[in-house]
């Protein structure tokens, strides 16, 4: 074992694929992929804003998301030589261990699922309160049974007071939205306008040559005319749906990953290792590529949600923001793969702090996209309120981590 002079990471490489071992390695990784999977979200958001097609923007980003996949089993997963307990990335890919893989895929399904339904709850519901409601759903449900199958190994009177912790925040991010959407509708209804059969008639007389600041009522009627989800006048029942929807499959997907590297219920064969968190990582990025690109390219000729019709072809030539959209692929590939490798180490349950990533989200959306702007002090303090409670459970569900008995 390989430890750095501050004594954080501990890698083991004794002629094999690197590991992280030392719960400061750990929670490094949880870190970054906190910052990565908080980022992402943000740049897809961008793109809808400016009109890019939502189904164009996640072909885009399905490619390199499995890419990142791909390079992390080639480097991590393949560097040195296997060993029968721990073997390298090729040497697994031929072992029966199917078991093990269909539960990676199974993993990388729901998160593709998940994925898919937040692009579209992003403008409908907005970006933070989208991530502070789905991320909810997979601290209630994702960390609970990752504390379960990890037999326990993190501590559980600081784990579940840190789940406690994020719900307030939960409540916190509600009361923000809520309040946002009633500033809102009070700048909207200042223009003495009726928005309520779209934005046709108004868009001319609002904004002016120069673009509108952010806050204000010409801003949110040049957005609503700019972007490719069109929002007004939608009902709130069916952002929420979407939003709850993709809030359990994201709870799914951790604890999916966790039974495939552990096999805590016991059904590969005696003598058959457990598969590697790199190779775990790349079928679960297959499948969540496959179902990625083939709902997609449905959603060209089968649009859903009022969006136009595409086509392959027209995606093809579609180049306009295509480098962000790649470059989102790459940040939720390495975030999740960081993830969970911070998660072979310290316990799943505690790497699910990463589920904190609406306070990077949230932080994205005020810089990129002028959220709250020209809101009431109300809205600020509730936001000041959400942004402190969400450090707190970072901290908390971090300090639950244990470390993984190999």
């Amino acid at each position: 074992m390989a430890t750095t002079s501050n004594g954080l990471i501990a890698i083991r490489d004794s002629s094999k694929m690197y590991v992280i071992e030392d719960k400061g390695g750990a929670i490094a990784l949880m870190l970054a992929a906190l910052f990565f999977l908080g980022t992402w979200p943000a740049v897809l958001t961008l793109l809808e804003r400016r009109g890019r097609l939502p189904q164009h923007t996640y072909l885009d980003y399905s490619i390199t998301n499995l890419l990142a996949a791909v390079f992390i089993a080639l480097t991590f997963g393949q560097i040195g030589e296997s060993k029968p307990n721990m073997p390298n990335f090729f040497t697994q890919l031929t072992q029966d261990n199917w078991p093990s893989i269909l539960f990676a895929m199974a993993g990388g399904i729901v998160l593709s699922l998940g994925n898919l339904a937040t692009q579209y709850a992003w403008a409908f519901v907005g970006l933070s309160v989208t991530e502070v409601i789905t991320c909810s759903i997979t601290v209630v449900i994702g960390t609970t049974l990752n504390y379960f199958l990890d037999d326990r190994i993190n501590k559980a009177e600081i784990l579940f007071p840190g789940v406690g912790c994020f719900l307030i925040a939960v409540c916190l991010g509600s009361a923000v939205h809520s309040s946002n959407a009633a500033d809102n509708n009070k700048k909207l209804n200042s223009t003495n306008k009726d928005i309520e059969d779209g934005v046709s008639g108004v868009s001319n007389s609002y904004i002016n040559t120069e673009r509108a600041k952010a806050g204000t009522a010409e801003f949110l009627i040049e957005l609503e005319n700019r972007r490719s989800i069109k929002v007004f006048g939608s009902k709130t029942i069916l952002g929420l749906g979407i939003v709850f929807f993709a809030g359990i499959c994201f709870s799914l997907f951790s604890p999916a990953v966790n039974l495939a590297t552990n096999d805590q219920w016991h059904l590969l064969e005696q003598g058959v290792p457990h598969l590697v968190v790199y190779t775990a990582f790349f079928y679960f990025s297959i499948s969540c590529f496959v179902v990625g690109i083939g709902l997609n390219i449905w959603f060209l000729y089968k649009p859903v949600l009022g969006l136009p019709r595409s086509s392959f072809k027209a995606y093809l030539n579609d180049w306009n923001g295509r480098h962000w959209a790649l470059l989102a692929g790459l940040l939720c590939g390495f975030g999740n793969g960081f993830q969970f490798m911070g998660g072979q180490a310290a316990g799943y349950a505690a790497a699910d702090a990463v589920q904190a990533l609406p306070l990077v989200s949230t932080f994205w959306g005020i810089i990129l996209f002028g959220e709250y702007r020209k809101s009431s002090k109300k809205t600020y303090s509730l936001l000041v309120s959400m942004l402190s409670m969400f450090i707190i459970a970072v901290g908390v569900l971090m300090a639950s981590s244990g470390h993984r008995r190999h």
